[in-house]
């Protein structure tokens, strides 16, 4: 009995095997492309366009979730600054601005290209409009059916003394 009593004081095993759990669920999600509720993420831009799997070119957001257990309870997430706009989806605004074009003249043929600005034979400033950006969301964070049996297991098992140990 001693060991369910110093279990449930202090349950930061069984905070930190639901991290892990969260850790697989999240990835799973990305790796899919389906929200919490298992619908389908809208494709990006650059999916529809070239292929690959949407939230994931890069990985940065991907790799960069956390947990943290205490005794009181867990924290899960990323702090990537990007995370809320895909998560939440919403409206960016991109204000009007210069921007500098750089170009690359192809010699045998004579036309001109977009080119980076180390391999550009001459660049150009342009204005570029205001223009506001609908971002869908694609919600990554949060705990489905499954998880949520899964979570209720690994309780079970960490009070019957079979769980990781703080």
């Amino acid at each position: 009995m001693d060991g369910y009593i110093n279990r449930a004081r202090d349950p930061r095993g069984l905070f930190a095997n639901i991290g892990e759990l969260l850790m697989v669920s999240t990835h799973h999600r990305f790796d899919a492309g389906v929200g919490v509720d298992g619908s389908p993420w809208p494709p990006s831009l650059r999916v529809r366009r070239r292929g690959g799997k949407t939230l994931i070119l890069t990985s940065r957001l991907y790799r960069s979730f956390t947990y943290q257990a205490f005794a009181t309870g867990l924290q899960f997430g990323t702090n990537v600054v990007y995370a809320a706009i895909h998560q939440f989806g919403g409206l960016i605004h991109q204000a009007a601005r210069i921007a500098v074009l750089h170009f690359k003249t192809n010699k045998r043929t004579g036309q001109s290209r977009f080119s980076k600005p180390g391999k550009a034979d001459r660049a150009r400033k342009a204005s570029i409009g205001a223009r506001d950006i609908h971002m869908p969301a694609r919600p990554f964070l949060g705990i489905d059916d499954g998880d949520e049996r899964q979570i209720l297991s690994l309780a079970e098992t960490w009070l019957a003394g079979e769980g990781a140990t703080p």
